[in-house]
C-alpha cells in the first residue's frame, strides 16, 4: 500500500530480525509491535531465499496494510514492488538512491542510510524521503557498523530537511540523549523484538520519544 508521504509518523520505526526476535514468527513479532505503537515496519532478511523473503513479505505486507502501519522492505527493491510494500530501504553499498527512485517511482518511499554529513546530503538530493542516521552506538545488529557522533548528527538535520531517524544502540538508556537535536525518530531493533513483552517494549520506547520531542 502506498502512503501519502506527508502523513508518515516515523516515532518508532521497528526493524525485524528474526534471528533476535523473542517471538516464534516475524509476523507476531510485527503485530505485537503494532500493538504497541509501532508507526513503521522495515522487514529485513538477509539469510533466506527470494523466494521465502517474497511469501514472508506478502504475509507482512498483509498485516501492516490491515493495520494502515506502512512496509519497508530492506534492500530488496524487487521484493518490495513485487508485494506493493510502502517503500524501500537501501545502504551506501547497494544501488544509488537516485537509480532506486527511478525504479520505484515518486510515491513509495525511499529510506536511505547515512553516516556522514556528505551522505546525507547527497541522499536527500537523490530523491531519499528520509534518513536512517547510524549507528549512533555500538550495536550488535552490526558489528561493522561506523558510529555517528552526536555532532554529526546535528550538522545533518541543520543541512536537511527530510525526516531523521536515529538507529544504532537506540534503548531506553540512551533515548534521552537525543533530546534537542531534532530527530524525527528512532529506528529501534532488540530494544523491541527481543523483549520477553514486545508489546510493552514498543510502548516504552514510544513513551520516551514522546517525551524528548
Amino acid at each position: 500500500m502506498v502512503f501519502p508521504k506527508n502523513e508518515i509518523d516515523y516515532s518508532l520505526y521497528v526493524i525485524t530480525d528474526r534471528a533476535l526476535m523473542s517471538s516464534a514468527t516475524v509476523e507476531e513479532c510485527v503485530e505485537r509491535a503494532i500493538d504497541g505503537g509501532c508507526t513503521l515496519v522495515q522487514l529485513r532478511e538477509k539469510e533466506i531465499s527470494s523466494l521465502n523473503f517474497y511469501h514472508l513479505a506478502e504475509r507482512i505486507n498483509r498485516i501492516c496494510d490491515r493495520r494502515r502501519v506502512p512496509l519497508i522492505i530492506n534492500d530488496r527493491i524487487d521484493v518490495a514492488l513485487a508485494v506493493g510494500a510502502a517503500g524501500v530501504h537501501v545502504g551506501q553499498r547497494d544501488l544509488p538512491a537516485g537509480v532506486v527512485r527511478g525504479v520505484i517511482g515518486k510515491d513509495r518511499l525511499l529510506g536511505v542510510s547515512a553516516v556522514t554529513l556528505e551522505q546525507a546530503v547527497q541522499a536527500q538530493t537523490d530523491g531519499a524521503d528520509y534518513l536512517g542516521v547510524g549507528a549512533m552506538f555500538p550495536t550488535g545488529t552490526k558489528t561493522d557498523a561506523e558510529t555517528v557522533t552526536m555532532e554529526e548528527l546535528k550538522k545533518i538535520r541543520e543541512a536537511v530537511s527530510i525526516p531523521l531517524v536515529v538507529i544504532g544502540g537506540i534503548n531506553e538508556q540512551t533515548v534521552p540523549l537525543f533530546k534537542g537535536t531534532g530527530i524525527d525518530g528512532l529506528a529501534v531493533v532488540s530494544a523491541v523484538i527481543s523483549a520477553q513483552d514486545i508489546e510493552k517494549a514498543a510502548r516504552k520506547m514510544k513513551s520516551l520519544f514522546q517525551r524528548i520531542c
